[in-house]
C-alpha cells in the first residue's frame, strides 16, 4: 500500500509541471481572446465619440467614459497575460532543466556502470601486454624480411668503396692510355705492328748515306766529327737491336 501511495505521489510530481504548463497556456489563450474582445469594444466607443462629437456631446461624452473603463480592463488583462507568460516561461525552463538533469544522471549512471568493469591496474597490465606483443611482432617481421645466407652489409660503406674504385680506374685510364690500348690488341696484331715498325726502321737505315771514311774527315772540325760519331753509334745500336 505504501509503495502504491509513494509511487502515485512520485507520478503526480512528474505530471505536475506538464499539467501546469497546459493550464497556463489555456488560460493565456482565454485572456488573449478577452483582450481582443475588449479592444474591439474600445474601437466601437471611440468611433461613437467621434460620430457624436459635433452633433450630440452627451452621447460623445458617454462613449468616451465607456472607452476609458474598457481601457482599464484591457490593461488589467494584458498585465495578467504578461504575468502568466512569465510564469509559463519559468516553468518550461525549470522543467527543461529538470529533464536535462535527469538525462545527465542517467548518463552518469551508465558511465559509472561501464567503468565498474574496469580496473586501472588491469588496464595498465593489458596495455603493457599489447606493447610487448607489438614489439615481438616487429622483431618477427624484421627477422623474416632479412635475406638468408648473407651478412648485413653497410650500404654507405659499399658506396664509399665503389667511389674509390671508380676514381682509381679513372686515374689509371688517364695515365696508361697507350698501355691499355696495346693490351686490347691481339697477339697477331701486335706482331704485325712490330714487323711493320722493323720494316720502316730498315728502310730508314738503307736510305741513310754511307758513313764517311777517316780520310774525308781530315778536313772537318771537331763538332762535325763528333756529330757523325753519334750518328754512327746510333746506327750500330739499331743494327744490333735488329740482329743485323
Amino acid at each position: 500500500m505504501w509503495n502504491y501511495l509513494f509511487g502515485s505521489t512520485t507520478k503526480q510530481k512528474k505530471e505536475m509541471p506538464k499539467k501546469a504548463i497546459v493550464e497556463l497556456r489555456e488560460h493565456i489563450t482565454t485572456l488573449s481572446k478577452k483582450s481582443k474582445y475588449i479592444q474591439s469594444q474600445i474601437d466601437e466607443q471611440d468611433a461613437a465619440a467621434r460620430k457624436y462629437v459635433t452633433s450630440n456631446k452627451v452621447l460623445a461624452k458617454n462613449a468616451l467614459k465607456k472607452k476609458k473603463k474598457l481601457e482599464v480592463d484591457l490593461m488589467k488583462i494584458d498585465n495578467q497575460i504578461e504575468s502568466l507568460e512569465v510564469q509559463l516561461n519559468a516553468i518550461e525552463s525549470a522543467n527543461l532543466n529538470l529533464e536535462t538533469m535527469k538525462a545527465m544522471k542517467q548518463g552518469a549512471k551508465a558511465i559509472k556502470q561501464i567503468h565498474s568493469d574496469f580496473d586501472i591496474d588491469k588496464v595498465d597490465e593489458t596495455m603493457d601486454q599489447i606493447r610487448e606483443q607489438v614489439e615481438i611482432s616487429e622483431e618477427i617481421s624484421e627477422a623474416i624480411s632479412r635475406p638468408l645466407g648473407t651478412e648485413f652489409v653497410d650500404e654507405d660503406e659499399l658506396d664509399e668503396e665503389l667511389a674509390a674504385l671508380q676514381q682509381e680506374e679513372i686515374e689509371s685510364h688517364l695515365t696508361n692510355t697507350q698501355t691499355v690500348e696495346r693490351v686490347r690488341q691481339s697477339p697477331q696484331q701486335q706482331q704485325q705492328q712490330k714487323s711493320s715498325q722493323q720494316d720502316i726502321d730498315v728502310h730508314k737505315i738503307n736510305s741513310m748515306p754511307s758513313a764517311p771514311t777517316k780520310n774525308l774527315d781530315s778536313g772537318k772540325n771537331d763538332s762535325e766529327v763528333e756529330e757523325e760519331d753519334e750518328d754512327e753509334r746510333a746506327l750500330r745500336e739499331l743494327q744490333a737491336e735488329m740482329g743485323m
